[in-house]
């Protein structure tokens, strides 16, 4: 008993956290704007340690890859993992609200002013940044992912000269892993207050016009977290990744719902991976690049957006090319949404773009867009890991047994 209460210590006080966090926002909703502080200083804190963290992880863990084949089975498994688990997640949802049809939403709201950028200079500015400093930013991840890439490969190519940056990489990844440890000891306090916040906040609005739409992607969500992880898992490891998986996914799931981003969530899954049995070299690589590239939850939800802003406009969704555009732009979303909390406003503008919707289209894709968010990011975060288990298993790489690490 004593020996449960000190693996699980971590997540029954992160439990208490949130539920007291809900009952807070749910009968004192005054004290909210009080408490919200705590729940911003520990995300801050979170980000500030993730980034660094992003970085020494991707650039180590290529620098320390010693064949090349291996590099580019990784990549490549993992691309295509990352684009099968994204279409399935978004061909279900199209099956979904096919055979099961909401109504219409009333549109509320003005219109978002349209930005002047050309999309070559949106383009630019997602893949690169224009000075060095400018990396170190969660706005600027995948410009970040890609640097650290190209380190990590540099210093493989650099051979002996390179030798002590790479060990230069490795200790830097060890140092940010612990100070990211360190911060996650405040889990409890500040995502109990940001709980808080969420269910004041974003509560009132469930039962207001967006409840069927709401409650059709929350259904279709928890059917996929359940039904096609655990296929996904079993697909990696047979029936004994069903049981890896479910049993250490409780705190990384925890983590998304309070935090609704997949990079505060990062950390609690490469514990879970590392305890699945998922080798560091693949989950170092799957794992960061995942919570920006790899978006199930997002994928569903930019589905369920268009839907519900073609029912608005009274044209037919379902259309063979709609239908098409969608599936395409569900694959881009899942790029350009980030892992930072309410993303997919990128996505959604990228949606009305493309389809050329009227303005009138734009409050209700933007307010479901806020209200999907912690099941996305539940769906986006913890999909990483389940994506890791099948990298492994595609790769042909062992399965390890996972380091007991505390909650």
């Amino acid at each position: 008993m004593n020996s449960v209460l000190k693996n699980y210590s971590g997540l029954l006080l992160l439990l208490a956290g949130i539920i007291a966090g809900s009952l807070l926002g749910i009968f004192w909703p005054q004290a909210v704007e009080y408490l919200k502080p705590l729940g911003d200083i520990f995300l801050n804190l979170l980000f500030v340690s993730v980034v660094p963290l992003v970085f020494f992880a991707v650039a180590n863990s290529i620098a320390s890859l010693e064949q090349q084949s291996r590099f580019g089975r990784i990549i490549f498994s993992m691309a295509g993992t990352f684009l099968f688990t994204i279409l399935i997640a978004a061909i279900f949802t199209v099956g979904v609200v096919y055979f099961f049809p909401t109504e219409a939403l009333p549109s509320t709201g003005e219109a978002l002013p349209a930005s002047d950028d050309s999309w070559s200079d949106r383009l630019v500015r997602f893949f690169s940044v224009g000075e060095f400093t400018e990396l170190f930013s969660r706005r600027n991840m995948l410009a970040l992912l890609i640097f650290a890439f190209l380190t990590g490969m540099a210093a493989r190519k650099s051979g002996a000269a390179g030798q002590p940056f790479s060990l230069f990489l490795a200790s830097g990844y060890e140092v940010m892993k612990e100070l990211l440890l360190m911060v996650m000891k405040a889990a409890p306090i500040g995502l109990g207050a940001y709980f808080a916040y969420q269910v004041a906040t974003v509560g009132p609005q469930l039962f207001g016009f967006y409840a069927k739409p709401l409650g059709l992607y929350y259904a279709a969500g928890t059917v996929y977290f359940i039904v096609f992880f655990s296929l996904y898992a079993f697909m990696a490891m047979g029936p004994d990744g069903i049981r890896r998986f479910w049993k250490n996914n409780i705190y990384p799931g925890l983590t998304a719902i309070s935090t609704c981003s997949s990079f505060a969530t990062m950390p609690a899954n490469l514990q879970a991976a590392s305890r699945i049995g998922v080798p560091a070299t693949i989950a170092n690589i799957v794992i960061p690049l995942g919570s920006t590239l790899h978006k199930d939850g997002s994928s569903m939800s930019s589905i369920i957006k268009i839907y519900v802003a073609f029912l608005i406009i009274g044209q037919d969704f379902f259309d063979p090319i709609n239908l098409l555009l969608a599936l395409g732009i569900t694959v881009f979303v899942s790029i350009v949404a980030g892992g930072i909390p309410n993303g997919g406003y990128v996505g959604e503008m990228l949606m009305i773009s493309v389809y050329q919707l009227p303005v009138e289209a734009i409050p209700a894709v933007m307010i479901l867009g806020t209200l999907v968010d912690p099941l996305a990011t539940l769906l986006n975060s913890t999909g990483d890991t389940v994506a890791s288990m099948l990298v492994t298993r595609i790769t042909g790489e062992k399965f390890i047994e996972g380091e007991e690490i505390p909650l």
